[in-house]
Formats: structure tokens, sequence, C-alpha cells
């Protein structure tokens, strides 16, 4: 019997609030985690719960513990609740390990053929066209709509995720927690965030260029794929940097079967090189999904429209990528420019959570219902069933 099964009435009352209690890097029960030590209650009613964290200094660690004395708190029968922190032992450690990645705590290939994630890659042929911005609103939008969202910042030498989605402030970036040789990724907006950004020790990533070649750069992306644990995810983005350079054949190579989301202005110079960035991806057997306009025109108070970049460049690059070999690629939406998007995204608030009804909020909140929509066909892969 189980100390939870033996307790008290108060002390399992005790342990089935903790049952509400998440890691918010790993978004699974601490109970279910072996991060309950013990539960006791007395006559009084006075709760005491012991608690091991993964590590010491572990990020979470105040979250952690708030949660932990909330719950307790709130049980039947408990009048008081205080929680006291420790850190796990080496042995500790190691089940907490395979009781996240499974029996013998192996490093699965987490994202391969058989895989459930739908992984979408988001590209475009040159830089400055908010596709960066674009990545961190529809992985914001899609965890918001219910689903388990992760994001790898893969444009390594020009990172910005951290600091649209506020993981990085004044110089400083949120670091994932390593647990032996498992890296559990930042959470931010419910979004699970890993980037180069983070790696950089006290480094402040404003002043900090990375400089490196193309085998450094695969063995990074391949370490994102392989040591970060996303655990179960409905989607995976990853955000290409600008062109077909070295990352995204890496990427091609080993992320075959990846989704494409293709992201361009209206501008006819950005569609001609947008398309090139497709064609790429489709030599290593990676399908285009969509096509998304960015920056397609400035709202002005007397309702005009400001065509800034000009007009057609997205319909342009989703005509040019359909034919009769791949299908029709649609044109999934038009987002305007926004002062508001553009502001929040600086602040590390994105605007899709904090002002969803700016017409570029909108607009991207409308696009990521349309990519959970289109879905992800089974055909040819195993499902990890065993028939009779």
């Amino acid at each position: 019997m189980t100390a939870r099964e033996s307790g008290s009435a108060p002390e399992r009352a005790v342990w089935d609030a903790l049952d509400r209690v998440r890691d918010p890097e790993i978004l699974q029960p601490i109970t279910q985690l072996g991060m309950v030590q013990d539960v006791r209650v007395d006559d009084a009613g006075h709760a005491h719960v012991s608690i091991l964290l993964t590590i010491a200094g572990c990020p979470a660690a105040r979250r952690i513990e708030s949660d932990t004395q909330a719950a307790a708190a709130s049980a039947s029968g408990v009048t008081s609740a205080a929680v006291t922190v420790g850190v796990m032992t080496p042995a500790q450690r190691h089940a907490f390990t395979e009781r996240v990645r499974g029996p013998g705590g192996v490093r699965p290939q987490q994202f391969g053929p058989d895989s459930l994630t739908r992984v979408i890659t988001v590209t475009s042929g040159k830089g400055g066209v908010g596709k960066s911005s674009l990545t961190a609103g529809l992985a914001v939008a899609l965890a918001a709509q219910g689903l388990s969202v992760g994001l790898i910042d893969a444009d390594v030498f020009g990172f910005s995720i951290p600091g649209i989605l506020g993981l990085s402030r004044d110089g400083t970036v949120a670091q994932p927690t390593r647990v032996d040789d498992m890296i559990l990724p930042p959470v931010a907006h419910g979004v699970k965030v890993i980037s180069i950004g983070m790696f950089l020790g006290d480094a402040d990533p404003r002043t900090t260029a990375v400089s490196w070649r193309g085998p450094m750069l695969h063995r990074t992306i391949e370490q994102f794929l392989r040591d970060v644990w996303f655990g179960d995810l409905d989607v995976l983005l990853l955000d290409l940097p600008p062109g077909t350079g070295d990352i995204a054949i890496s990427v091609g190579q080993l992320l075959p079967n990846a989704e494409v989301l293709v992201v361009t202005t209206p501008q006819e110079a950005a569609a001609d090189v947008a398309v090139r960035s497709a064609l790429v991806a489709r030599q290593t057997g990676q399908r285009v999904i969509g096509v998304v306009e960015n920056m397609a025109g400035l709202t002005q108070p007397d309702g005009t429209v400001i065509e800034v970049f000009g007009s057609g460049g997205g319909s342009l690059v989703a005509q040019r990528l359909s034919d009769e070999e791949h299908g029709t690629v649609p044109l999934l939406g038009s987002v305007p420019l926004s002062p508001a998007f553009r502001e929040r995204g600086d602040a590390g608030d994105p605007a899709v959570l904090s002002h969803p009804t700016d017409p570029a909020a909108a607009e991207v909140i409308r696009v990521a219902a349309e990519v959970a929509a289109l879905g992800r066909g089974l055909a040819g892969r195993s499902l990890g069933i065993a028939t009779r």
C-alpha cells in the first residue's frame, strides 16, 4: 500500500488536490513525476507537504512551491498548509527521467516519421518579412486553442523568439532546466520554447553574435530535436532563418515529413525569393501547406489603406507553388501592418492574447485556426497498434 493510500482522509484529500499541480515545464502532475515526497495532516488540520525539485536552482521552483501550497490549503479538512522543498538525489532524478521519457530513459526520435506530432516549419525567402513575429503569434494562438505546442527558434544567427515571447528581458534570457542529459524547455504563454539564445551563458543576447559554419549548425538543430524533451505535442513549429542555407537543408534532412508554411510580404521581390525557399523544402520531401502574406497594408484613421509594400505577393507565391504534382497551395491569410502588434511583440506580450481584436492579431488567430483545421493524414504511419 502506498503512502497515498494509507494516509488519513485529510491526507488523501491533499494528495488529490496535488494532482492538479503541474510541473510548468513538463506540464504533468507533480504527483505522477515523483516530486511529492511526503504528505502529513495533523489533528488540527495543519498540512505539511514535502516536495522534491529536480535540481537546485530550478527556475520553476517558486511557482511549483506556490501552486503546491495553494492546492494543499484547498483540500477538505485542511486549515493551513506549509511546504518544504528539497532536491532529488541522483537515483531520484534517474527515476524522474524514466517517468518522463519512458522505460530506460532513452533519448528517442521525438518527431520521426511515426510521430503523431505535426511538425510545421515556417520559412521565407528573405529577412525582414516578420516571419518570427508571425511564427510566435501562431504558436501562442494554437496553444490558446487548446493544443500542446512546441517552438524551436532555428534562426541561429538572428534568434528573436525569446524576446517576442517574453523570455528575454534586460539582457537576461530564461534558461532551460537540465536534468542529467535531458533539457526541459521554458514555457511561455503555453508554448514550450527552445532557442540558441538560451545557451549563451552570461552573455547579453543583444550584443552577442553567433558565428558558426554548417556542421555546427546541423549539430545544434539535431540536439534541439534529440535532447530537448518536449513531451507529447500536437504541433511543433520551427522558425527557420530566411533563405535556403545550411539550416534549411539540415531541417529537411532531419524532418523530411515536415509541413511548410511560407511567409512573404506583398512585394514581388519578396515573393520571388519566398518561392525558392519553398522549392528547397520540397526537394527534401516536405509538403507546402500554405502561404501567409504579412505586412499587407496599413489602415489609416479615416479607413483608407496604404499598401506600403504593394499588393498581391501572397497570391503570387501561392499560384507559383500550385501545380498538378503538388496540388493547390492556398493563401491562408493576409496580415495587415499594425503598430500595436509590433509593440506587443517588442514587449514580450503577444497581441494574439493581449489585443486579440487588433486587425493583425485577429488575422493571425484566424490563420492559426486554418492551420489547425488542415490536420495531417495518418496514411503510411505506424499508430503503435497491434492486431490479433
